[in-house]
């Protein structure tokens, strides 16, 4: 099943794709159906104009993984101004503010005042759907409720002008599309096997599979849980493949104007625009 957020009526709404339509939900957005069941209340025409970014409503900042692709982590050495680190044997985590959602087609808010290094980062996101705390590999797929794709749109100087830590680079509002649904565990199927592209003005920048990642999506469940509860509606990015404008040879970074699609065999596809504010 594909979960959506559209507006409609005047105001944002939970449903189901269902065909050409979208059946509504009986609830305030989808953090409160990934919580309990929800009853269908109505049926509406779908439109790819109508829907929004399906998750918003957050109990903590957006959870991230760092360097879960190899080819990614081994193409930014000597790229990262001074601030190298040897291969991690554990996957690295971080978090963004929750303000830096939009919706799968809004635009980017793009300020060069704020930074003169942005980039794009397509990535495979996952859903919590059932609380756990120290869960086992072998049952972590269990606390999957469904998994949607991001744009971890970043920024590089600010990334390293805060001692090396992500949090700041990462969380400029406005500046992370998020969607176009969230599809559930079981359509998926296995995580493992589903490929990831960004282009950026129709030029393929991405192309990689999730059987690339460093650590399996069972292995981040499992680790970030490691001590720490993971609850329902908690989302998690994680990692992108090789491709940034950073890493590459002359560096190519985001200007106004730039269109970005991030796409997936399983997951659809975001499209948005670059746009000075």
């Amino acid at each position: 099943m594909k979960y959506v957020m559209v507006e409609y009526a005047g105001s944002e709404r939970p449903g189901v794709l269902d065909g050409d339509a979208v059946l509504l939900l009986d609830a305030t957005d989808l953090t409160e159906v990934i919580a309990g069941p929800a009853e269908v209340v109505d049926k509406i025409p779908y439109s790819e104009g109508i829907l929004r970014a399906p998750l918003r409503r957050f109990r903590r900042d957006i959870l991230c993984t760092g360097w879960n692709y190899w080819d990614h982590f081994e193409e930014s050495k000597g790229k990262r101004e001074g601030q190298d680190v040897d291969r991690p044997e554990h996957p690295t985590f971080f978090t963004k503010g929750p303000d830096v959602v939009i919706g799968p087609y809004d635009d980017i808010a793009w300020d060069p005042a704020i930074s003169a290094k942005w980039d794009y980062e397509a990535e495979v996101a996952l859903v919590i759907g059932k609380t756990g705390k120290n869960i086992p590999v072998d049952e972590a797929l269990g606390h999957v409720w469904g998994y949607t794709l991001a744009n971890d749109v970043s920024q590089r100087d600010l990334q390293r002008a805060h001692g090396g830590q992500w949090l700041k680079g990462k969380s400029i509002d406005d500046t992370m599309p998020l969607g176009p649904w969230i599809v559930t565990a079981d359509e998926v199927g296995d995580p493992q096997d589903i490929h990831l592209e960004c282009l950026v003005n129709d030029e393929v920048r991405q192309d990689a599979s999730t059987r690339q990642m460093a650590f399996d999506v069972a292995t981040l469940i499992s680790e970030l849980s490691f001590g720490m509860t993971l609850r329902p509606g908690d989302l998690l990015l994680t990692g992108t493949p090789a491709g940034i404008g950073n890493a590459r040879e002359p560096q190519v970074f985001l200007q106004d104007g730039d269109v970005i699609v991030t796409r997936s065999d399983k997951l659809g596809s975001l499209r948005n625009r670059v746009a000075r504010v």
